[in-house]
């Protein structure tokens, strides 16, 4: 019987356990604004790796980084009616500059009334398109290709750290293009963007396709997205990419002349990945001990700590414990230097060793004074953590056999996290229903951990549409995406009984 580091399964209590996870593993905390969070550094380094390495492919496909204000005027939401109207319930407003104290309470001042309210970033269309418009004016200023990284407000009632918060990081692109074509091929481009990054670098196996119509950006003519399933079986939407045609260029006048001297408006796109990321994270690789980071986005990837006695071989070991550090630090793992952190926190071996593993850094060396005069370390893989007889897994290794193989235990954690991911989507994507009443009956019946159901559909719109929406949220269930590899549909719409177009994944969501 193997005893955990958390006090929570995830097959006993998944909510609960995600929310210890975090709290465990150090990532983030409650700040005293309901809805917002505050990432703590092991979170926070997470982040900025991800943010790092997402931003590298970026700027590799020709975008550029730029940043624009936290506060839209209202207006500019006002001039497009459907992305409003998507927004709407979740916009935060500043309507006054200044507090003044009354009856020994701090109170907006009444004489201090914005003559137009300003809303706090949801997203950044309305006030991006409104830049478009000015700096476009000749088809010779197209493309025009701009990311900014930046926190956005979205008021949501019910939260969960980093999957939803009123306040999030992310990074959106936005982009501005003389035809359809090129916009369209803007827009799958970043969505296989995301589909590598998350795959490469997060170790995250997800499907790449486009969203019905109900699941539409507002104001979007198609959008895609990347879903990830989680280890209880739903899915989370991990990216996405919208094709916004002329809907934003119409409502901000982001007009160009061509090169035969008439006038069209531009096609946009815009595109996102956020903080929801880490959260998608944690319900991929962490485990019954914590947090589990693929070292590609780990802010430390192998983690040193001397076994200190408070005694004079204590210098010794440091010394010995940083020419390990430093030899580490000189070898490449990805592309880059190995991450290696020395620990000399005046704290217990073991109680280190323990926070390490739930913080998931990929490998713990422990190095004691024994191992010091054998030319020995203690190591300890994250993905391989107990032996069958349930005890850790900690090997006593030769300290220039652990340098010389270092690299390749990183890609092998790497690659270990994404098999297994990719294993457990494959093993819980089901094919073979072929009505709705096969498809209620399979999510009735599948447990905690249903997964997901693709189906064939004849991509039904408007009040049809509608109806079959209404028809899975009943069942707690939503349309996913179509995915881009799917096989042929050859049968019946499941919800419909006219022939199918398409296949399109149905499941339980975050």
């Amino acid at each position: 019987m193997i005893k955990h580091a958390l006090n929570v399964t995830r097959e006993g209590d998944f909510a609960q356990w995600y929310q210890t996870v975090i709290t465990e593993a150090d990532m983030a905390e409650e700040s005293g604004v309901r809805g917002c969070m505050v990432i703590r550094p092991w979170g926070y380094g997470i982040w900025e790796r991800i943010q790092r390495l997402l931003d590298d492919r970026i700027k590799a496909t020709g975008h550029e980084n730029c940043y624009f204000p936290l506060f839209i005027p209202l207006s500019y939401f006002e001039k497009e009616a459907e992305h409003v109207d998507g927004f709407a319930k979740e916009m935060a407003v500043v309507t006054h500059h200044r507090l003044i104290q009354k009856d020994g309470k701090m109170i907006p001042d009444p004489e201090a009334k914005l003559e137009e309210p300003l809303v706090v970033r949801p997203t950044s269309e309305t006030v991006i398109g409104a830049a478009f418009s000015r700096w476009v004016q000749s088809w010779r200023d197209l493309p025009v290709l701009i990311n900014q990284w930046a926190n956005v407000v979205r008021w949501e009632m019910r939260t969960r750290m980093f999957l939803r918060t009123a306040e999030f990081l992310w990074q959106e692109g936005h982009t501005a293009h003389s035809s359809v074509e090129e916009a369209r091929e803007e827009t799958l481009k970043m969505l296989e963007v995301y589909r590598s990054f998350a795959e490469e670098c997060v170790a995250m196996p997800v499907v790449a396709g486009e969203k019905p119509e109900n699941e539409r950006f507002p104001g979007a003519v198609s959008t895609y997205s990347i879903e990830a399933m989680m280890q209880d079986g739903k899915a989370l939407q991990a990216g996405t990419s919208h094709f916004l045609g002329t809907t934003f260029s119409q409502a901000q006048d982001i007009k160009f002349q061509n090169s035969e001297g008439q006038q069209e408006l531009a096609q946009t796109t815009s595109w996102g990945m956020s903080t929801r990321m880490i959260g998608g994270l944690i319900m991929t690789h962490g485990d019954d001990d914590g947090l589990r980071v693929p070292p590609r986005i780990a802010p430390w990837q192998i983690v040193i700590v001397p076994m200190l006695r408070d005694t004079d071989e204590d210098a010794a070991l440091i010394d010995y414990c940083k020419a390990i550090q430093r030899e580490l630090a000189s070898q490449s793992a990805f592309g880059e230097p190995v991450r290696a952190l020395l620990d000399l926190k005046p704290v217990k071996a073991v109680t280190k060793r323990w926070g390490w593993i739930k913080k998931g850094a990929p490998i713990v060396v422990e190095v004691g004074g024994r191992d010091m005069a054998g030319g020995n370390v203690s190591v300890t893989i994250r993905t391989d953590l107990y032996r069958e007889d349930g005890k850790l897994n900690s090997a006593i290794v030769a300290r220039d056999a652990f340098l010389g193989d270092a690299v390749g235990r990183l890609e092998a954690v790497q690659a270990a996290l994404f098999d297994q991911a990719r294993t457990r989507m494959q093993d819980n994507i089901v094919r073979d229903v072929t009505d709705f009443a096969g498809l209620e009956a399979y999510f009735e019946s599948a447990g905690k951990s249903p997964g997901w159901v693709e189906v064939e559909w004849a991509r039904p719109g408007g009040a049809d549409l509608d109806k079959v929406v209404e028809r899975l949220k009943a069942l707690k269930l939503t349309f996913r995406n179509v995915p881009a590899d799917a096989a042929p549909a050859t049968g019946s719409c499941i919800f419909t009984g006219a022939p199918a177009v398409e296949r399109i994944l149905v499941a339980r969501a975050y």
